[in-house]
This record gives C-alpha cells, structure tokens and sequence, in this order.
C-alpha cells in the first residue's frame, strides 16, 4: 500500500531525472559562439564544420556559428567563449557587444582572418584586443613552429616541435597594446625573422588567446592545431 501510495511521486522524481540530468549534463559544456565568414578562407569547411567538430569533440563544447555579424549581440547573451575569426564589416552595434563581452571577463579567442588589421576605422580591435597585427605574409609554404612555454595549460600535450603548411603572417605588437604572452612561435630554414604563431593578450578585463594559424587543411585538420584550440577554449573559459 505504501509503495502505491507514493508511485506518482516516484514517478514525478525519476521524470525530473531525465529532464535535469541531460541538462546538467550540457550545462557543463563550455558555449562557444564562432563568428566566421569573408574572403579569402574557406570559413564554412574549416570554422563552420572542422573547428566546430574539433571543439565539440568529447562533449567539451556546444558550438552556435554565425556568418552574419549583425547577429552577434544576439548570439552573445548565451556564449561563454567567442571565437572570432571574421574578415568581414562588423556594425557598431556588434563591435560595442564584442568589447562589453571582454569587459564582463568573458573569454575570446581569436583565430587567423581575425588577426588582421581588417577595420581602418576600428582601431580599438587590433589594439584592445590582439595587441597588434598583421599586414602581410609569407607565400604559402611550410614552415617550423616551436612551443616556447611548454608548462602552459594552452600548449599542454602539443608537440614542442612540427612542421605545417600555412600563411606564415607577420604579426607585428603594437606598443601603445597591453602586450602579449607568447606560447608558440614560427621560423623558416635560412632567416632569423621569428613571428609569434599562439599568444596571449594581457588584457586587463579577460583572458584572450590568439592563434596565427588557420589558413586551410594543413592546419585544421593535424593534433597540434586541434589541441591548442581546444586548449586555447578551455584556458579562456576557465576551465583549465
């Protein structure tokens, strides 16, 4: 009699399970909102589809990509982590949001189309928010990265050495920045030029990671790439 008695609340119970449990489950995941789209990359294969799976792997991330940047400030309300790899015009509105984001202490990555200097007429991004830039590039080749902190929670499990075909970009610091980290840094056989490939952005209001890397295949789709992502993400959103 008991047992019956109390049947609907069990049933009530195990119900509330199955909804919290999933839940929770996806609450935990770190929200991740990639804002891609413009020339010269294929954004929609190696951001919309190989960056979104690499972070979605293993349940680390839930991924939400746009390409129209007008929607930012939407998008943003519920993400943990942006990951910024545009080219094309941002409005105002969605500059004002990208910047409230960084002062709440959200975190931001940005990946290779976005370490440009892209908006002549936005000059608070390249010197905020990546502490510099680039304005040009080697040809596409190989050349040679090396991990220079190796006890970072970024380059943590990358190999302290390999070979990649990419756009070798020749990101340059703004002394008027808070100044960067560097975690990984690239060189070719014959020079002495060293560019930085992975660093961190002292900003004072959040944890900022930038990744030179990204022009195609040859890097999205190799460990060492993948794991600094997925590195980069967690270390931004405190989780590592």
């Amino acid at each position: 009699m008991r047992i019956r008695q109390y049947k609907p609340l069990l049933l009530l119970f195990a119900a509330m399970l199955f909804f919290v449990v999933p839940m929770t489950a996806s609450a935990k995941k770190i929200r991740v909102l990639i804002v891609g789209g413009g020339t010269s990359h294929d954004f929609d294969r190696w951001y919309k589809q190989a960056d979104a799976a690499t972070l979605e792997r293993d349940g680390l991330c839930s991924v939400v990509y746009t390409s129209n940047t007008d929607s930012i400030s939407f998008y943003l309300k519920s993400a943990d982590v942006l990951y910024l790899v545009t080219n094309q015009p941002i409005n105002a509105a969605s500059r004002k949001a990208i910047f409230d984001f960084v002062d709440a202490g959200k975190g931001l990555v940005l990946g290779h189309p976005g370490l440009w200097y892209n908006w002549k007429d936005w000059p608070e991004y390249n010197r905020q928010l990546v502490s510099g830039g680039a304005e040009a590039h080697d040809k596409y080749g190989s050349f040679d990265e090396d991990i220079v902190n190796p006890n970072h929670p970024i380059t943590k499990g990358v190999e302290q050495h390999f070979n990649l075909k990419d756009e070798r970009y020749h990101y340059v610091v703004d002394p008027l920045g808070p100044g960067i980290e560097v975690l990984a840094s690239n060189h070719v056989a014959g020079s002495d030029v060293v560019y930085p490939s992975v660093f961190i952005v002292k900003n004072p209001k959040t944890r900022i990671v930038c990744i030179a890397l990204g022009h195609d295949d040859a890097s999205h789709n190799i460990i060492p790439y993948q794991t600094l992502l997925r590195n980069a993400v967690k270390w931004v959103a405190h989780k590592s």
